[in-house]
C-alpha cells in the first residue's frame, strides 16, 4: 500500500509554472525539500552593492525550510537532517554559526553534511541547503540518551 503524497507550498516560496520539481513534499509524517537557496534575496542585495554573506545566505534559507514546515502543519523542531552546499569551504563557520543561532535553545541539532561545490545556480549564491523533517519529532525537547 502506498502513502499519501502531499506536495506543500508556503506563501512567499512561489514555484515557477514550468519547474520540474516542487519545493516540498509531505509522505506521512516525513517532509522532504528541495534544495533551497537565498534567492531572489540574493539577487536583489548583490544589485544594490550589499551582496548578502554566507551567515545571512543561511538564515534566509533555513527560513524558508521553517515556513515549508510550517506549511505542513509542523514546527521548526520537526527539521531533523540538512545537507548544506557551499561554494567556498572558508564559510563553514559563517554556516555554523547561523546554524546555531537559528537553532538556539534546542535540546540537540539536526543532523547535517556540509560540501564544498563548484557552483550553484546563480553566481551570488554561496549556500544551497537541503532539509528534512518529521512531523512527530521535536528536536527542541528531544531527550538525550
Amino acid at each position: 500500500m502506498s502513502q499519501a503524497v502531499q506536495r506543500i507550498q508556503a506563501p512567499g516560496l512561489d514555484e515557477l509554472a514550468t519547474a520540474s520539481w516542487s519545493n516540498a513534499l509531505l509522505i506521512g509524517n516525513e517532509l522532504v525539500m528541495s534544495g533551497m537557496t537565498a534567492h531572489p534575496a540574493t539577487r536583489q542585495a548583490a544589485e544594490t552593492g550589499a551582496p548578502l554573506d554566507a551567515y545571512a545566505q543561511t538564515l534566509r534559507v533555513l527560513g524558508k525550510a521553517k515556513a515549508l514546515v510550517e506549511a505542513a502543519g509542523g514546527h521548526v523542531g520537526n527539521l531533523y537532517r540538512l545537507t548544506v552546499y557551499v561554494t567556498r569551504i572558508a564559510d563553514k563557520d559563517a554556516v555554523g554559526r547561523a546554524r546555531r543561532d537559528f537553532f538556539e535553545g534546542f535540546a540537540c541539532y539536526p543532523t547535517s553534511t556540509l560540501v564544498e561545490v563548484s557552483a550553484l545556480v546563480f553566481p551570488e549564491l554561496l549556500v544551497e541547503i537541503e532539509a528534512s523533517a518529521r512531523l512527530d519529532i521535536d528536536l527542541r525537547t528531544a531527550p538525550s540518551r
